[in-house]
């Protein structure tokens, strides 16, 4: 089957801006929004040098399962010489981001802009 990562879904709404692929996710990401997201996401860093922002700031829940999502993104658009910007400002993902220490690999952004005015965090080996 052949994934359009234009496509929205429930979870997940794909669009561009400046240049980047936004990978705007919604509402409660657990298990069964990852098995929905997944697709969609490996859709969008399988070519070379993808440019890719992931937005949770519309995100009500974030479990594990979200955070295997980002750790998914990064190493796969790291592994193609891309770039990945993460934007948040739920306080209770920041601190899931904190305690987990992803906040080090992904210094998460308030807003789309700043996020792209940001290098990229391609330190360490997660």
């Amino acid at each position: 089957m052949v994934y359009d990562p234009a496509t929205p879904t429930r979870h997940l709404r794909v669009h561009r801006h400046q240049g980047h692929t936004v990978l705007e996710l919604h509402g409660e990401i657990d298990i069964l929004a990852a098995v929905e997201i997944t697709p969609l996401l490996d859709s969008a860093t399988s070519g070379p040098a993808p440019q890719i922002v992931i937005d949770l700031r519309p995100v009500e829940f974030f479990d594990c399962s979200g955070l295997r999502l980002l750790y998914r993104a990064r190493r796969r658009v790291l592994a193609r010489d891309g770039r990945l910007h993460l934007v948040c400002t739920q306080p209770l993902i920041l601190r899931i981001l904190k305690v987990t220490g992803l906040v080090h690999l992904l210094p998460p952004s308030a807003s789309l802009d700043e996020a792209l005015g940001q290098p990229e965090a391609t330190s360490g080996s997660w």
